[in-house]
């Protein structure tokens, strides 16, 4: 490497360095190791525009080894990113825009909230077929307006997640070309080598999974670095993993140590590193020919920008209406004209039907009207309903196809649905059943974390499935999946409330959403009353001189209604409430929520554990233990859930209330 290449290098490592020092916490190790391959990337190919981060045909470059967040931050201050340098001097603390891992929406320039290892992974996966599938649908000969890459930077333990090898065998599937994956290969982790838990040969398994695989034998060759990502850009029908053999804390006293990984150096470390690599500077200094070197990467960013731009005009003269919808899709500005309007049509008050049956409807409509709608199942797609009529199935050979089929793979699954929301274009959902919600669940948390918005189908939502057993009866999940913040969770009733849950999936900027639907049919009891889904509860059945009210969600809302007419019969009037989302109904005021909720005493019957109801209720009946293999009707039944034990158990809690 040449003088001004060695001292751009050793910026983005210092930087690094010193922040970590100043916050008393962070990981030194890989981007000491990395920073060779990272400026390479970002300097030589990375199309990027520091001024405008949002500007849509930039190549995504994810960071999936989060812990490693100094390394983007030094890159994206030197790169001119409205990152100024107080900021990297406020590493880890308290309101600052340089968080321990790197956070989407908080930091300019971060693509993905990562830390949790394998999910910028899998995201970026989705960011690559996003890419591919838009390039299919908009762009005509002459006219490539979608045409970037996506870039990911992972470590060892990226590519020993599970995560990542869901999503690395479907990146392979789809052909996604323009996904490239530099491997930071420096062989150690925190307990030790990776000898102790990962002598797997990667290169063969990602050969196996259609990837071209390339090696850089040392991560300090420039020249090498940059004649790997040739090949890799050179190759269209596979992705690529380039393994570099690097150092983990180069140059440092701890040089290839698992001390190095997730600990400040300390001052004479530091003082012996600077020594080292012939770094002069005091702490947080950088010459001005480094910043200036750096600039490149603006301006270049800023011509190709400007460049796109002025195709975009040309395209739009052209092909008006393809470049107005493609507009449209990728700023996020509205659905399109009467997209949901009339979903409840169809559906009458009195038949029966299974929820999941009534969501396969509403997406029938839905997909004709919402272009940007990409379904998907993990190999359960007749039993979700998420494949709507006339969607095509995605493939290499038909990469506008707008169905995924996404194999036994939910956790990448959720990872990648991650990745196609942020990159735009699409408004993805994916289903599989409520209890296999647990194997995506952390991309579900980043999801929220992020606030975006992809929807969840989680269908077979409890013990009424019946015979599949315990195993596949959810218990505790809906309680559980409550207690995320941001994630809304909605389980309707009946035809009609799933009708106006996806309407609020479909609007909702709060992060999130979970559609929760039945196996089993229920009757359609909720009619024109269902809108109020919309404000997550709403009173069902009005009673003169109540004594008191039923609270039910999904397919326990009939059963309270023929609760309440054997209490009726017995001289009990009770109301009858349906309250289908918590988070919907948090967010009305405590007045709406207090008429909603009614006299007391309140009972609430769920197909669950009883865990959280406190809040709304003075006793659940509700199941906390597991279920069992029967016929689904008979393990309702069987725990509970009749007319005549829910009107036995509000005449018990009304007595108690008297006494």
């Amino acid at each position: 490497m040449n003088e001004i290449e060695r001292l751009a290098i050793n910026a983005i490592r210092f930087l690094a360095v010193d922040a970590i020092e100043a916050a008393k916490s962070g990981h030194p190790g890989m981007p000491l190791g990395a920073a060779p391959m990272a400026y390479v990337l970002w300097h030589d190919y990375l199309k990027t525009n520091p001024k405008d981060p949002t500007w849509p045909d930039r190549d995504r470059f994810v960071l999936s080894a989060g812990h490693a967040s100094m390394l983007l931050y030094a890159i994206l201050h030197l790169t001119g990113f409205d990152l100024p340098l107080e900021e990297l001097k406020r590493f880890r603390q308290w309101g600052s825009k340089t968080p321990g891992h790197p956070e989407y929406g908080l930091t300019p320039g971060v693509e993905v909230t990562t830390g949790p290892l394998g999910q910028g992974f899998g995201a970026a996966v989705g960011m690559a077929l996003a890419e591919k599938k838009l390039a299919a649908e908009f762009n005509r000969e002459g006219f490539p307006v979608v045409d970037h890459w996506t870039y990911v930077i992972a470590s060892d333990g990226d590519l020993m997640e599970g995560v990542s090898a869901e999503a690395a065998s479907l990146a392979g599937t789809w052909g996604l070309g323009k996904l490239i994956v530099l491997w930071d290969n420096n062989r150690v982790s925190i307990d030790g080598s990776t000898d102790l838990a990962f002598t797997e040969n990667v290169i063969e398994r990602f050969g196996a999974y259609r990837w071209q695989v390339l090696t850089v034998e040392d991560g300090e060759d420039l020249e090498a670095i940059r004649h790997a990502l040739e090949l890799a850009r050179a190759e269209t029908e596979r992705p690529t993993l380039i393994a570099v053999r690097t150092h983990l804390g180069f140059g440092s006293p701890l040089e290839d140590s698992p001390k190095a990984h997730g600990a400040p150096l300390g001052e004479e470390a530091v003082r012996a590193t600077r020594e080292r690599l012939g770094w002069p500077y005091p702490p947080f200094e950088v010459p001005e020919e480094v910043y200036a070197h750096f600039r490149t990467v603006a301006d270049r960013g800023v011509a190709a920008q400007e460049a796109w731009e002025t195709l975009l005009e040309n395209y739009a003269w052209k092909y008006p209406e393809e470049a107005a919808e493609f507009v449209r899709r990728v700023r996020e500005e509205r659905l399109p004209e009467g997209a949901l309007s009339g979903l409840t049509e169809g559906f009458r008050l009195g038949e029966r039907m299974a929820t999941r049956a009534a969501s396969g409807r509403v997406l029938a409509r839905l997909a004709e009207r919402v272009p940007e709608l990409l379904g998907g199942s993990a190999d359960l797609t007749p039993s979700n309903n998420t494949k709507a009529p006339g969607m095509d199935d995605f493939s290499p050979e038909n990469p506008a196809g707008r169905y995924l089929h996404y194999g036994v793979r939910e956790h990448a699954m959720g990872a990648i649905l991650n990745g196609l929301v942020l990159h735009r274009g699409y408004l993805p959902y994916a289903g599989t059943f409520l209890v296999f919600s647990d194997y995506m669940r952390p991309a579900v948390r980043l999801a929220a974390l992020m606030g975006i918005r992809p929807i969840y189908v989680w269908t077979h939502d409890s013990i009424a499935l019946g015979e599949d057993g315990p195993t596949h009866q959810p218990i505790e999940h809906l309680m559980s999946l409550r207690a995320m913040p941001r994630l809304t969770v909605i389980r309707p009733a009946d035809a009609f409330e799933t009708a106006w849950a996806w309407r609020a999936a479909l609007t909702c900027n709060e992060g999130p959403v979970a559609l929760v639907l039945t196996r089993q049919k229920v009757a359609n009891v909720t009619g024109e009353k269902a809108e109020g889904l919309l404000r997550g509860g709403y009173v069902l059945r009005e009673a003169s001189n109540a004594k008191g009210t039923l609270l039910a969600t999904g397919s326990e809302v009939e059963l309270a209604l023929a609760a309440a007419d054997r209490l009726a019969e017995e001289g009990l009037a009770v109301r009858v409430v349906s309250l289908p989302s918590f988070e919907l109904f948090e967010r009305q005021d405590p007045a709406y929520r207090e008429a909603v909720l009614g006299p007391r005493p309140r009972l609430v019957v769920e197909a669950g554990v009883t865990l959280g109801w406190e809040r709304y209720a003075d006793a659940a009946l509700g199941i906390d233990r597991f279920g069992a293999s029967a016929p689904g009707p008979e393990v309702y039944a069987r725990l509970g859930f009749t007319p005549e034990a829910v009107a036995e158990r509000f005449k018990a809690l009304l007595a108690s209330f008297a006494g």
